[in-house]
């Protein structure tokens, strides 16, 4: 199967990239995560202007009709320049909900740049489990009453808007019963507490108490988001591990260059024998996560049916081969590693968060056991 890229495929990687190398160094980047948002909006609004932002969702609504691999090629550079602009969260979960769910005035506002939005659908009980929900929307005939808790939403305090799953049948861990309402995060009812999370990245738990959400704010139809979140969750844990290779392909290639360059007994230690080895690992293992990333975006996009195991076994395995390239590469530069002042040890924080989000390699491993055995 040829995995060369498009003409245009690739005058979107070089453009991504062009622009990120030139205005996104890694001083530039620490100085955003130290910002009030946490991100710069102005940066958010260029995306916005090279159509980015619209990649993904149809030219029916003002998107560019991309498929997921063109999402892939932005996720990848974003990785390889540890950016903190809410792609993920606006475009790849709560686009891809409000895009599938017909909410196309919503999905122009992400498209331009104009409106934040987050998926708020992770619960403390839950382990990045979309289905484990116990927020109820309890209907009346005029509206909906909301009441719950949602952890770690992304982008959820810089948010505008928030994607909520609610439960308006059955029990926490049904498929069926979760129904998606379009929430407007700045009504009274709606509390908000940051936190910043390891990797610089802002998050928030959201609390909705008695929040009143109109009939014309669900988003599909009552209890019938499971083929909404199913989607969701196989293109987020594409786009995650998209990030990710970018993240474990640079870690790779700036150790390598460093033990090029760092001198011990005289000579670089990249000479010595027993580090050679253990670099040819690191560039092993880079390949081994691009590869199954590319098989599960073959399957996915010619909609095969060992899709949805291809996709677990890729959050793992990427998540196993992160863990790998980021020890690595810490050890391999020793105590520097670890300190802030080097990127190495950010590009390992955010490796770790990528890696937990829509399940952890135990979590997505045991999620294919089940589904392989029962």
């Amino acid at each position: 199967m040829d995995f060369s890229l498009s003409e245009e495929q690739t005058l979107l990687k070089d453009s991504v990239s062009k622009y990120l190398t030139e205005n996104y160094d890694f001083k530039h980047r620490q100085k955003l995560a130290n910002s009030r948002d946490g991100f710069s909006s102005d940066h958010w609004l260029k995306y916005a202007e090279f159509g980015w932002l619209g990649l993904p969702f149809d030219t029916e609504i003002g998107g560019y009709g991309g498929r997921i691999e063109d999402t892939v090629i932005i996720c990848e550079e974003l990785g390889k320049h540890l950016v903190l602009e809410p792609f993920l969260a606006n475009v790849v979960l709560a686009g891809s909900l409000l895009s599938e769910g017909g909410v196309s005035s919503s999905v122009a506002a992400i498209i331009d740049g104009s409106t934040q939005f987050a998926f708020a659908g992770f619960e403390r009980n839950g382990r990045q489990n979309v289905y484990q929900v116990e927020t109820t929307a309890i209907k009346t005939d005029d509206y909906f009453v909301l009441n719950g808790e949602k952890v770690l939403v992304l982008n959820g305090m810089n948010a505008e808007f928030c994607i909520v799953s609610a439960r308006t049948s059955g029990k926490s861990g049904d498929k069926k019963g979760i129904s998606l309402f379009l929430v407007n995060a700045n009504q009274d009812t709606v509390s908000r507490s940051e936190i910043i999370m390891m990797d610089g990245a802002r998050v928030a738990n959201i609390k909705l108490e008695n929040t009143v959400v109109e009939l014309n704010q669900m988003i599909g139809v009552t209890g019938g988001a499971e083929r909404l979140l199913e989607k969701l969750v196989k293109e987020a844990r594409i786009a995650i591990a998209a990030e990710s290779v970018g993240i474990i392909d640079t870690l790779q290639k700036k150790t390598v260059e460093y033990a090029k360059t760092r001198e011990q007994f005289g000579v670089s230690i990249g000479s010595f024998q027993a580090l050679q080895h253990r670099m040819v690992d690191l560039y092993i293992a880079a390949e081994q996560a691009r590869s199954i990333l590319y098989r599960a975006i073959c399957e996915y996009q010619q909609g095969e049916k060992t899709a949805g195991s291809t996709i677990l076994g890729m959050k793992a395995l990427v998540g196993q081969k992160a863990r790998l390239v980021g020890e690595e590469a810490i050890q391999l530069h020793g105590g520097m590693g670890m300190t802030d002042e080097l990127d190495i040890g950010h590009y390992v924080k955010r490796l770790m968060v990528l890696t937990h989000l829509f399940g952890d390699i135990d979590a997505t491993f045991k999620e294919l056991a089940e589904e392989k055995f029962g």
